[in-house]
């Protein structure tokens, strides 16, 4: 056909013994986890087993890095517990999928051994989570379904009849903070953070992620290109947001102010860094947490807690619009938002408090 000779007189095609020169790995494009999943399974099975890059490219095929980062994690709960029942991952049955299911309900959880050598792990902390045992039950159906759309024989997802665990989404066990108490936080990052030269870091950190609602990945993600004006606001523009999504944050002037002060000038890189310009990461993000909260007398707690407590605070102003709240947010459906009011209510409102005044008044010594 003359389309096909003057295609191939546009783009010629180099001999079969070329081919592969100076030719990349597509693995190489694929996101973090991803190919940090896929070396771990290749050290486990071999390259030549279809597993790591069957595993790889769905990992690489979830549209945000926190979903890709949670379905790894799951994932890799899931593929210890065939290996240590003798089957591969891929060969899992309905019986032998919903023995993963009791297992996780049972199994003691890893958990670093005190004085032990580096990175040694013992199975003896407290059985997996509600959300853990979701996490890892969604990522290993998810895992099927995909490999079902990208064969060409279909498979059947064992996965498909698991009871997965009942999630209250009126249920939280971050604990909550004041607005008096986020007021403590903040100002202990400011001028007391034990170490001092990370103490600009810290306050402006706090502050990003409770004035914007912002999750933590999301926040760690933007770099210092991503700041910019809009109609007369500081905003951060975002690539990374759950779900895939894009946005462009405004930021109040007094996260501006301490954001400014803790770049210094600094206009590339990590918005949020390590001393050597490195990208900050969520476990240093949780210790800094924790830290700060033990020095301000609080509930330890890590950074997810902090867009929960804004968007309750915001809801609770005087004349607030649940609309605008609900956009700022980021949630798409109203029900979302509104449920931070109905966590705040469920402990506002409890009967008890009547109940114990009243109890308490009946078992008061009576006055001589």
């Amino acid at each position: 056909m003359p389309g096909s000779e003057m295609a191939s007189e546009l783009v010629p095609v180099p001999p079969a013994g070329e081919l592969s020169t100076g030719v990349r790995d597509p693995r190489d494009l694929w996101p973090e986890h991803a190919r940090k999943l896929y070396a771990h399974l290749v050290d486990l099975y071999g390259e030549g087993d279809v597993l790591p890059p069957l595993a790889g490219a769905w990992i690489a095929n979830q549209r945000s890095d926190n979903t890709r980062r949670a379905y790894a994690r799951g994932f890799r709960v899931f593929e210890e517990f065939a290996r240590e029942h003798g089957t591969h991952p891929m060969a899992v049955k309905f019986a032998l999928a919903d023995a993963f299911r009791l297992w996780l309900e049972q199994t003691p959880t890893w958990v670093r051994v005190k004085g032990g050598a580096r990175n040694e792990m013992v199975r003896s902390g407290p059985p997996y989570s509600d959300a853990s045992r979701a996490n890892a039950l969604s990522a290993a159906s998810s895992f099927f379904s995909y490999w079902d759309k990208v064969s060409d024989a279909g498979v059947k997802n064992p996965f498909d009849a698991v009871q997965r665990p009942v999630m209250d989404p009126d249920y939280s066990p971050t604990p909550g903070y004041t607005e008096a108490e986020w007021a403590t936080l903040v100002a202990t990052a400011r001028d007391h953070h034990r170490i001092a030269a990370y103490r600009k870091r810290a306050y402006a950190l706090l502050l990003m992620l409770y004035t914007l609602a912002l999750r933590i990945d999301s926040l760690l993600n933007a770099r210092v290109e991503d700041l910019g004006e809009d109609q007369g606001h500081r905003v951060l523009h975002l690539e990374k947001m759950k779900g895939g999504g894009r946005r462009k944050k405004p930021i109040p002037p007094v996260a501006w102010n301490a954001l400014q002060d803790y770049l210094d000038g600094r206009t590339t890189g990590w918005l949020f860094c390590t001393s050597s310009g490195a990208q900050l990461d969520e476990p240093a993000v949780w210790r800094l947490c924790a830290a700060l909260a033990r020095r301000a007398g609080l509930p330890v707690r890590g950074p997810h807690g902090a867009k929960g407590d804004g968007i309750t605070h915001a809801l609770a102003k005087p004349n607030a619009r649940p609309d605008k709240v609900q956009s700022w947010a980021d949630h798409k459906d109203s029900r979302t938002t509104q449920r931070y009011n109905a966590r705040k209510q469920l402990l506002d409102d409890s009967p008890g408090y009547g109940l114990g005044a009243d109890l308490a008044g009946a078992l008061a010594p009576e006055a001589d």
